[in-house]
């Protein structure tokens, strides 16, 4: 009786999502976590949807368009290596 082992060949690669590497998925995460709280927060402080709409999502725009831009600079190290 022998027994057939597959073998996973992606185990030493980077997690990669849609372009983004490694620590930016978990940037943009909590990026997006931290929007949705501060909509419900100007939501309940009984702030206009006319001026909550266009701030969260300018502020959306502008995370996904700096962690997409910091991905692609400093790949899936780099960061780090940049950081004091």
């Amino acid at each position: 009786m022998s027994s057939v082992y597959q073998v996973n060949k992606g185990v030493s690669k980077p997690i990669v999502f849609k372009g983004l590497k490694a620590q930016y998925i978990a940037y943009l995460a909590v990026g997006l976590v931290a929007l949705l709280i501060g909509f419900a927060v100007l939501y309940i402080c009984g702030l206009s949807l006319w001026v909550i709409l266009p701030l969260i999502v300018g502020l959306g725009t502008a995370l996904f368009v700096s962690v997409f831009q910091l991905s692609s600079r400093f790949g899936e190290h780099g960061l780090m290596k940049v950081r004091p």
